[in-house]
């Protein structure tokens, strides 16, 4: 049985949440987030929490309450304060700067990269070497950075390539004579 799907998610006073059968609508300063609940999970508001239950007890259906409560906790959080996602770019040359609804990457490649940023996702460039990625879909915001550090992963013997902020690159010693 899962612990998680007992918790309560409190919702703040600047998000609104709207329950429609199976779907649910959250809405705040950050943004809008709507989403389709399994169907054998049923989430009721009590006051100024959000609760889910199951239906039935079928197998997985608490397993299941737990990632509905989680990815509500997500939602309200993300249209609260929103989420943020910092990458750090290192190697000689490497660059990145935001260009209106795309990002432009010199990357030490024979041509720049153009990623288009998604709908929903900010792109701040503060230095040439750090992109910092704001959104209000935690999914969206942490996809859209794994796509963007796959276009040069960071290499493990001279720390090359583009890393989360958070990233611990483990460094190898290079080949002795």
């Amino acid at each position: 049985m899962s612990r998680v799907a007992k918790a309560p998610v409190a919702i703040p006073a600047n998000v609104t949440v709207t329950l429609s059968g199976q779907d649910i609508k959250v809405k705040g300063p950050i943004g809008e987030l709507s989403h389709t609940i399994h169907s054998d999970v049923v989430v009721s508001q009590e006051e100024n929490n959000l609760v889910t239950n199951i239906v039935a007890d079928v197998k997985g259906a608490w397993a299941q309450a737990g990632t509905v409560r989680a990815l509500i906790n997500n939602m309200i959080e993300g249209t609260g304060k929103g989420f943020e996602k910092k990458l750090l770019l290192n190697g000689v040359g490497y660059r990145a700067k935001a260009a209106g609804k795309s990002l432009d990457l010199s990357l030490g490649f024979s041509h720049p990269i153009s990623h288009a940023i998604p709908e929903g996702i900010t792109v701040e460039t503060p230095s040439q070497t750090e992109i910092i990625l704001k959104g209000a879909d935690k999914q969206l915001v942490g996809q859209t950075a794994a796509n963007i550090r796959a276009y040069r992963k960071p290499e493990p013997y001279k720390g090359k390539g583009i890393r989360y902020s958070d990233e611990n690159v483990r460094r190898k010693e290079a080949k002795k004579k």
